[in-house]
C-alpha cells in the first residue's frame, strides 16, 4: 500500500516540480521579430456530420481581421451523410469531400487534406474543430508569433458555451487556469506548450515529419512528438478560439474515456522516447512527462480521495506520503482560484466548484471503468448540441 501511494504521489507531484522550477529559472522574454509580410496561413476544419455547428465555424473563419489573400479556410467534410458540404460551401468556405469508411476520424482526415495542398504557397497550417467559433484576431494572433515555418503554435483555447451547466462554467475556469496560468509560465520559462484545438503546424515541420499522429488523442501526440524532436511549441495569447464544452455527465463520458485511452497509448509510444532524447533539456522532460502523466484536476481530486480512504482500510494514514499526495492538490487548487479570480463572472464559476465533489467520483469511477476497455481504441465522435 505504502508503495503505491509512494508512486501515486511522485507522479501527481511531476507538475509542481516543474512549475517550482519555471519559478526559479524563469528568464527575460527574447524581443520577437516582427515579419516584413503577413505569414501565409491555411485553416484546415475536419468536419464529419457538423451541418449543426459548421455555418457558424466559417463564418467566424472567413470575418478575419487579416489579408485576405493570405488567409485560407478549407473545410474537409469528411465521410458525411448529411448536408455539412453543402453548408460549408454555402457559407464561403472552401470543401473538400472525403470518401474513406476504412480510415475513420479526424487524424486521417487532416492527413489527407495535407496532401490535397501545395505547402509550399503556405506559412503554416491551423487546425480548427468544427464545433470552435474563433476571435476575430485569430489570425493576426497566430501571425503575431512569426515567424511560424519551423514550429508549432498553440492558440488560446476557452469554452464556448460557459453559462450553460456547472460543468462546462467549471471547464471554463479550467481553461483559464491553463492558459492564464500554467501555460504563461511555461512559456516564460522556454517550455513546450501542450497541444489541443486550434493547433498551428509551420510547413517546415509537416514537411519534415508529415502528419503521423493517429491516435486518440493526436494533439497530445504531436505534443510528444515535437517535444521528444526538439521542435518548439509556443503559445499565442492573442490567438482566441472558444469550443463547445460538454453540458452534461452522459455527453461527457465518451469524451472523457477517449482523452484517458489516447493519453495512455502516447504515454507508452513517446515517455521513452522523451526520457532518452538528446533534444531536450531535463526540464522540459520533466515537464512533458508531468503533463503526459497528470490527469487533470477533477480526476486529480478523486485519486487523491481515494488515496485516503484506501489507506484508511488498510491501516496506513500514518504513511507520510499520503500528505505528499495531499499536497499535490495545491497546485491544481492554486491555478483553480486564479481561474475563477479572472472570470467574467467569478461568483458564478466559484458556485459551480459545489459540484466539484461529485464529479470528481463520477471522473475516478469513468476512469477505473476505462481500464477495461483498454481495447476499444475507435475514434468516437463527440455529441454536439445546439446553443441556447
Amino acid at each position: 500500500m505504502t508503495s503505491g501511494l509512494a508512486a501515486l504521489g511522485v507522479i501527481l507531484l511531476l507538475p509542481t516540480l516543474s512549475d517550482l522550477w519555471s519559478v526559479l529559472g524563469l528568464r527575460r522574454s527574447a524581443p520577437r521579430r516582427i515579419p516584413s509580410r503577413s505569414p501565409r496561413l491555411l485553416a484546415i476544419v475536419p468536419a464529419h456530420n457538423e451541418a449543426l455547428l459548421i455555418e457558424a465555424t466559417v463564418r467566424t473563419l472567413l470575418t478575419q481581421d487579416y489579408p485576405r489573400d493570405r488567409w485560407r479556410v478549407l473545410v474537409i467534410a469528411d465521410n458525411c451523410t448529411d448536408d455539412t458540404a453543402p453548408r460549408a460551401r454555402a457559407a464561403g468556405a472552401e470543401c473538400l469531400e472525403r470518401h474513406d469508411p476504412e480510415h475513420r476520424g479526424k487524424p486521417h482526415a487532416i492527413a489527407w487534406a495535407i496532401e490535397q495542398v501545395s505547402l509550399d504557397d503556405l506559412d503554416a497550417v491551423t487546425i480548427v474543430d468544427a464545433d470552435a467559433i474563433v476571435a476575430p484576431d485569430f489570425a493576426t494572433g497566430l501571425a503575431a508569433e512569426a515567424p511560424l515555418n519551423e514550429k508549432a503554435v498553440q492558440p488560446y483555447n476557452d469554452v464556448r458555451n460557459p453559462g450553460e451547466s456547472m460543468l462546462t462554467r467549471m471547464s471554463a475556469v479550467f481553461a483559464a487556469a491553463r492558459f492564464r496560468g500554467s501555460f504563461l509560465l511555461k512559456q516564460r520559462a522556454g517550455l513546450n506548450i501542450p497541444l489541443s484545438a486550434g493547433l498551428c503546424l509551420g510547413t517546415d515541420l509537416l514537411r519534415r515529419y508529415g502528419w503521423d499522429a493517429f491516435t486518440l488523442c493526436e494533439d497530445w501526440e504531436l505534443y510528444a512528438s515535437l517535444t521528444a524532436r526538439g521542435a518548439p511549441v509556443t503559445l499565442a495569447t492573442a490567438a482566441h478560439l472558444y469550443a463547445q464544452e460538454t453540458k452534461s455527465l452522459r455527453q461527457s463520458s465518451r469524451q472523457r474515456r477517449r482523452w484517458m485511452l489516447g493519453k495512455a497509448a502516447v504515454l507508452a509510444a513517446w515517455g521513452g522516447r522523451i526520457i532518452f532524447t538528446a533534444r531536450a533539456s531535463v526540464h522540459q522532460k520533466l515537464d512533458a512527462l508531468g503533463e503526459l502523466t497528470s490527469p487533470g484536476p477533477a480526476l486529480h481530486l478523486g485519486l487523491v480521495a481515494a488515496g485516503w480512504l484506501a489507506a484508511w482500510l488498510t491501516g496506513t494514514l500514518t504513511s507520510p506520503w499520503l500528505f505528499v499526495l495531499s499536497a499535490s492538490l495545491l497546485r491544481p487548487a492554486a491555478y483553480a482560484t486564479l481561474g475563477i479570480a479572472t472570470d467574467p463572472r467569478p461568483a458564478a464559476a466559484a458556485r459551480a466548484f459545489v459540484f466539484l465533489p461529485a464529479y470528481a467520483l463520477w471522473r475516478l469511477g469513468s476512469a477505473v471503468g476505462s481500464i477495461f476497455t483498454l481495447a476499444h481504441r475507435e475514434w468516437e465522435r463527440t455529441e454536439r448540441h445546439a446553443e441556447p
